[in-house]
């Protein structure tokens, strides 16, 4: 910007702004400082003075920006004031100038871009000229290379059908000139036949055996293709196929003849450890059968396969000493560490192979199975002697069970043995399906053999419990009961012990259809049959038990009978007779307890079959349609024999119950317990002495029927008990007259008093069958009540006691007509008038 004079006037004054001054970063607050710093001096000497509100001179700055003048100033004359900004002037004549400055840059920067816009279209229309000639020429450079491309792409095309025809040829030629060679080769052995000695020094060279043995195969593959169809053109003989025969023999002697002399070589260098010599072997023979030769030699020629005393050292390992019994304990150590010998063995001859042969896998194939197919065989063979169905060896070698044992044990170790061998590597080998053919012929039969395991220890089981009962009878003195020593070693008391040994023999059966059955059908079928076993025994030793028991009450009732005398003996007879049939009568209590207690532990056997059944039976049957029910409903049917020799015990229980209740009730039951004193003494109205009698015997001897039986069993028994009970005291009380004996003349206090004694004895009966808990028995005992008012009412009285219970107006009939006034008090035409007009 131009320095501008103050005295300079407005007309002369000099350029204040021009077009430099907006050039480069512009700020406007620069160009206006720049044009008005020169003008305001005194007011930036002085800017910090006013900073803190005093004006010059100490006047004070007003918030409007007017100046206050002090109040000691000088004051001007009225009307006039000092100037408030005295530069004003100077700057509007600044501004001023540069308007007309500014205005007329703007001038001239219109004019520059006027003639910029001109300039600019004119430049644009000779672009948008030579573009257009542009594309136009790149279009025909387009066009050039769109036919050079294609000019090319044939020239290369051409290129490669030459190149194809060329690599044919040469193919062809070199196929040729092998087979020139080839048949020049073969020419060699086209002698007389076993005369090799005018070979080429390739096929004598055991230097260049390599090339020599990949000669040979190519001779050998090239004879057996190609030359029985190539000799008879070039050759044009007839006898070519005979000349070929000669060759083709000759050439198969040479190969057998190279092939054992690297076989030899392979077998020094074993001998020596020489892996690089045996690779290189290998390496050869791979070319004559894919070396199966050398895979199989190297295998055959292993210590493990050719030693007789591995084979022998493996049987001690496993079976002991000889002469000595195995036992499957001894007999998994000995298999665990011969196998883990094995693997070790196979794990060593695995780091060899793969150092040696270029197809490990496949040498690792031949060697586990020749391993499973001798070794393991061998040993399985002496081990797992396959017992005889027909004669089976006796329990006391260890039976079928030992065989059993054996073979679970040995299948579970070479199961083992086949994972670490698959673990160490066996190439293609299924080795978990070889170890499963090495146990066919013993899983063929298995099941049959696991039943008959079952059945012979079952026997065994029986043999023992008759022997130590027999041993029992012979030293307490008796030798069973009255049917004789052979009822005593039949049957035995059931035990739960014996039970629970029954179902542990199932629980390893099943164990062992377990690991032998991979399929769910085939388990599911061993399983059932296995437990089928189990069923029939339980079923058949329960039965067993419970006759057994029964036989007690048989014979308690045989002695019963025996006792039993007629109406005339003399008394002594009658005292022996009445020992007798106490005697009798113990037996019987006694046979009672022993069959609840058979029926007890009946129900418990059951309930462990059925628990068992729950646990393992029974998941094993589910993945199988119908093998769960129809395991069920074998079960139900296998207990319906101990169900019927139960259901038949129980009624024979019933019987000796109610014999003894008849026996108390006879021989205890007075004439006169049911008439009144006549003495004058006061009535007794205590139960008789047959009532005491009965309900103590029938207290002790149900204590064990509560313990014993349980749920609807309980409940059906005591109802049957509880009805038996009724109808027996019904006939027993039939037999008596209630009055005084002796006394013609008879009041109504003497009946009433044998009324309330009977009364009192259906009262004592009637509290004690209610702990049945049979609703039908106590409902019959309360009638049994009501029908006791016939003795105690007056005879105008009877005909009001069954007016709301007339179902037991017959029994009722029947008590009337044992009161003594029945017929002074005529009784029966009274009742009968009654009845019928009731009716």
């Amino acid at each position: 910007m131009k320095e501008r004079s103050k005295s300079s006037s407005a007309s002369n004054l000099p350029l204040i702004l021009d077009i430099d001054d907006f050039k480069g970063d512009f700020s406007f607050d620069a160009l206006f400082g720049n044009l008005v710093n020169e003008l305001l001096p005194a007011f930036q000497e002085e800017e910090a003075d006013t900073a803190d509100g005093h004006g010059i001179g100490g006047t004070d700055v007003l918030p409007n920006g007017h100046i206050r003048a002090p109040s000691g100033a000088t004051k001007f004359p009225q009307g006039l004031s000092a100037p408030l900004f005295p530069e004003v002037d100077a700057l509007l004549s600044l501004f001023e100038d540069s308007c007309r400055e500014l205005v007329d840059l703007r001038k001239q920067i219109d004019g520059k871009l006027y003639n910029l816009k001109k300039e600019v279209s004119t430049q644009d229309a000779k672009h948008r000229k030579t573009l257009t000639e542009l594309e136009k020429g790149v279009d025909g450079l387009f066009d050039s290379f769109a036919r050079l491309d294609s000019r090319i792409s044939s020239v290369g095309q051409t290129a490669a059908k030459i190149g194809d025809h060329l690599q044919s040829a040469d193919a062809q030629r070199e196929t040729a000139s092998q087979t020139i060679e080839l048949i020049k080769y073969l020419m060699e052995f086209n002698s007389s036949l076993g005369d090799l000695m005018e070979l080429s020094p390739l096929f004598s060279d055991d230097s260049r055996v390599a090339e020599a043995a990949s000669i040979a195969q190519k001779l050998r593959s090239f004879a057996g293709e190609d030359i029985a169809r190539a000799v008879p053109s070039v050759v044009g003989s007839v006898t070519a196929s005979r000349v070929l025969e000669v060759a083709v023999a000759n050439l198969q002697e040479y190969c057998n003849e190279l092939e054992n002399r690297l076989l030899a070589r392979f077998d020094a260098a074993s001998q020596r450890r020489e892996l690089s010599t045996m690779s290189e072997c290998a390496k050869i023979l791979s070319q004559f059968n894919r070396g199966t030769s050398a895979m199989q030699h190297y295998v055959a020629t292993r210590p493990m396969f050719i030693d007789v005393e591995v084979m022998n050292s493996d049987t001690r390992l496993v079976l002991g000493s000889q002469g000595s019994q195995a036992s499957p304990s001894n007999v998994a150590r000995g298999l665990s560490s011969l196998y883990k010998e094995i693997t070790d063995t196979i794990r060593k001859e695995a780091a060899t192979i793969m150092a040696v042969f270029p197809s490990p896998n496949d040498v690792m194939s031949i060697l586990v199975q020749r391993v499973l197919e001798q070794r393991v065989t061998t040993l399985l063979d002496k081990l797992l002697l396959k017992p005889s169905l027909v004669n089976p060896p006796p329990i006391e070698e260890g039976g079928l069970l030992l065989y059993l044992r054996m073979l679970a044990v040995a299948y579970e170790k070479t199961q083992e043995l086949a994972r670490d061998l698959r673990a160490v590597g066996c190439g293609d080998l299924d080795v978990e399906g070889l170890t499963e053919c090495l146990f066919s012929v013993h899983k063929d039969e298995y099941p049959e053999h696991e039943q008959a395991s079952l059945r012979q220890l079952y026997q065994a089981k029986l043999e023992e419990l008759r022997a130590e009962s027999q041993k029992v009878s012979e030293s307490s003195g008796t030798i069973g009961r009255s049917k004789g020593a052979s009822v005593a070693s039949s049957h035995q008391p059931i035990s739960i012990a014996v039970v629970t040994e029954f179902v542990r023999w199932n629980e390893e059966a099943i164990s062992r259809c377990t690991s032998f059955s991979s399929q769910p059908a085939t388990l599911a079928a061993n399983v059932k049959s296995v437990f089928t076993c189990l069923l029939d025994q339980v079923s058949q030793y329960i039965t067993d038990g419970l006759e057994w028991a029964r036989d007690s009450l048989i014979e308690a009732a045989a002695l019963r009978e025996r006792f039993v005398l007629g109406t005339i003996v003399s008394r002594r007879v009658a005292a022996a007779a009445a020992s007798a049939a106490e005697a009798a009568a113990a037996a019987g209590e006694s046979s009672f307890r022993s069959f609840m207690v058979a029926v007890q532990r009946c129900g418990s056997s059951v309930a462990i079959v059925q628990q068992y059944f729950a646990n393992s039976i029974s998941r094993l049957l589910l993945p199988v349609d119908g093998a769960y029910a129809a395991s069920c409903e074998e079960m139900a049917t296998a207990m319906s024999s101990a169900e019927g020799a139960a259901y038949k015990g129980l009624q024979q229980c019933i019987e000796t119950v109610m014999a003894e209740v008849e026996r108390l009730l006879s021989a205890e039951q007075k004439a006169t317990d049911y008439c009144s004193p006549d003495d004058g003494m006061a009535p007794d109205h205590r139960p008789t002495n047959a009532c005491t009698r009965v309900v103590a015997y029938l207290s002790r001897v149900l204590e064990a029927a509560f313990t014993a039986l349980e749920g609807l069993n309980k409940q059906a028994f005591l109802t049957e008990l509880g009805n038996r009970l009724h109808k027996g005291l019904l006939v027993h009380w039939q037999k008596f007259t209630f009055n005084p004996r002796g006394i013609i003349h008879q009041t109504m206090s003497q009946i009433l008093s044998g009324g309330l004694r009977l009364k009192r004895d259906i009262t004592e009966y009637g509290e004690f069958v209610r702990s049945f808990n049979a609703p039908s028995v106590d409902e019959k005992f309360e009638l049994l009540g009501i029908l006791a008012n016939v003795f105690i009412v007056a005879p105008e009285s009877l005909s009001t006691l069954f007016e709301g219970t007339p179902s037991i107006r017959k029994d009722a009939q029947r008590f009337i007509q044992l009161r003594e006034d029945y017929k002074s008090a005529k009784l029966a035409s009274r009742l009968s008038s009654l009845w019928s007009s009731s009716s």
